[in-house]
């Protein structure tokens, strides 16, 4: 069984090859049972919720990543959440490998919002604004960057130590990139803005996008939350990477239920790649992607790094 830590699992995810990746197993589809979720004590006590999310593929391969997250590490000192995969033959049920799964994670997040672009943003994309600035918001200029043609790149963070430091990056990959002063003053010119946050209320508003404009939702992935307003609904296209996504995001949930957004009219990546459900059909089409994370994913992430592994062997 192979053991890959975090930079031998991110030196087997390059972009490029991960978005191929991702693309096929949307294409070819996995079992996906529903996640389990563990309280390892009552949150009250400061205890330990732990999810377990199981994929496979029939004759192919068998993944499981375990998240645990720990609120009260911050007082510990500690980051909150960790994070491991691991990866066994579906038909022998023999282990292939432990993986990073913090890493994983990461990357596939991002590199799944640069398929989506691949169909959902116009060609000639080349002004990415990019709000937040954590792990998964210092991934996503490289990995649009494989699907369209990146050049500019805004960032907005509450944090402007952190945005400075996310554009002194850029630069280095070689981004023309910026700080924003404020979110508006970010998407005024994009083609592409990705959205990467754990804000619980609107901080994007449709009123600031511009007409041909790709939205890319990243951070509501629970029902509390929420990155974008109704107006950023309003007659866009809605791609999303879950089926259950519409009941698992305040970002979907809240237009819903207001009927701002019919839930029959949104399409899945996996509609996409199989050619059932088209996307961007015009250049001045609003169009929204809205990421809650999938166990299909993370399969898709560890196949490739296994595959990387036993080729270097």
């Amino acid at each position: 069984m192979q053991f890959l830590g975090g930079e031998a699992t991110r030196e087997r995810l390059p972009f490029a090859a991960l978005v191929g990746a991702l693309r096929a197993m949307f294409e070819q589809g996995c079992e996906l049972p529903p996640r389990q979720v563990l309280e390892l004590a009552p949150a009250a006590s400061d205890g330990v919720t732990s999810l377990v999310m199981p994929a496979w593929q029939r004759g192919g391969c068998y993944g499981v990543k375990v998240v645990n997250i720990a609120p009260g590490n911050a007082a510990r000192g500690l980051p909150g959440l960790h994070s491991t995969y691991m990866l066994y033959d579906a038909t022998t049920g023999v282990p292939l490998a432990w993986l990073d799964g913090d890493e994983i994670t990461a990357r596939r997040t991002a590199a799944t919002s640069a398929l989506a672009a691949s169909w959902l943003a116009r060609p000639d994309a080349r002004r990415l604004a990019i709000i937040g600035a954590g792990r998964v918001a210092r991934l996503l200029a490289e990995a649009h960057r494989v699907c369209r043609p990146i050049e500019r790149v805004t960032v907005w963070a509450r944090s402007p130590a952190r945005a400075t430091a996310l554009v002194d990056e850029l630069a280095g990959q070689g981004f023309v990139a910026r700080t924003a002063q404020s979110i508006e003053d970010a998407l005024v010119d994009a083609d592409i803005v990705s959205c990467a946050t754990l804000a619980r209320e609107p901080i994007v508003h449709g009123k600031w996008l511009r007409a041909g404009s790709h939205l890319d939702l990243i951070g509501s992935f629970a029902p509390a939350m929420r990155e974008a307003d109704d107006d950023c609904f309003a007659g866009a296209t809605i791609v999303v990477d879950s089926d259950d996504a519409a009941t698992k995001s305040g970002d979907l949930i809240g237009p819903i239920a207001r009927g701002v957004l019919d839930a029959g009219a949104i399409a899945t990546l996996a509609e996409l790649a199989r050619g059932h459900r088209r996307g961007r059909s015009a250049d001045d089409e609003r169009t929204v992607f809205k990421s809650v994370g999938s166990a299909l994913e993370d399969l898709a992430a560890a196949m490739l790094v296994h595959r990387g592994a036993a080729a270097m062997q």
